[in-house]
């Protein structure tokens, strides 16, 4: 069996001086979509944030391609071919749509390249190019999740790690953006999202993990435990 693209094992972190994290272990294979559920404050954003390098880990190992990047700042780890796309879009206020997608790209020197990519998230999101010169932070909610997954596209991750994807937005755009991660995911892009809508999650993703009080209650397939019933009572109300 190969090696997971990204490993975590017995991973503490704390978040203003609490313990959030508690012994996390998970793996995501390459080419995966996994998704992350739990209940509000249950540890899924930190475990987030402890991988791309924002929040520091208190104790345990983040392997990424069998490299130990536990310790590594957040401008490293990108480096090294993870984005991580944030809770609530986190736009840059007075720049354009095509100027918040270009600093996604601001580690890269590959020109050409970049201007393939920015081609390929204006065809993946068409509203982003008829956008393109409009204030970011003055599209509609669902326009700025698109233009937050495109701008993490554009530093061309081998993992993107989206932060609640559905947040705020009506079901059909959500719909659209699930298309658009099996889109991208079929690209070759391995995807770890994090989503309360646990029917969406499950719906796109091949593993899930359950997040309980910091640590991993369950584990599986994602059409395993989507009929799991203990997960439909908790989640789905069924």
């Amino acid at each position: 069996m190969a090696d997971p693209l990204l490993k975590i094992e017995g991973l503490h972190a704390d978040y203003g001086g609490v313990r959030v994290l508690w012994g996390i272990d998970a793996e995501v294979g390459a080419g995966e979509i996994v998704c992350i559920v739990g209940s509000n404050g249950a540890g899924k954003t930190t475990l987030l944030r402890t991988i791309s390098g924002l929040l520091p880990a208190t104790s345990g190992r983040v392997q990424f391609m069998s490299e130990d990047i536990t310790q590594l700042g957040a401008d490293q780890i990108l480096a090294r071919g993870i984005a991580h796309v944030p809770e609530g879009r986190r736009l840059f206020r007075g720049l354009s749509v095509r100027d918040n997608l270009l600093l996604g790209a601001y580690l890269r020197r590959d020109e050409t390249e970049v201007r393939r990519d920015l081609d390929y998230v204006f065809s993946l999101f068409p509203v982003l190019r008829e956008r393109q010169g409009q204030d970011a932070t003055t599209l509609s909610g669902g326009e700025q999740q698109m233009c937050a997954i495109a701008r993490g596209i554009m530093s061309r991750p081998m993992l993107l790690m989206i932060d609640e994807l559905s947040l705020g937005l009506a079901p059909r755009l959500v719909e659209r953006l699930s298309e658009a991660l099996i889109e991208i995911n079929r690209a070759g892009m391995t995807i770890l999202l994090v989503e309360q809508d646990v029917m969406t999650a499950f719906e796109i993703a091949q593993h899930a993990f359950v997040i309980e009080t910091g640590r991993v209650g369950l584990r599986g397939t994602a059409k395993l435990l989507a009929e799991n019933p203990a997960i439909r009572q908790a989640y789905l109300g069924m």
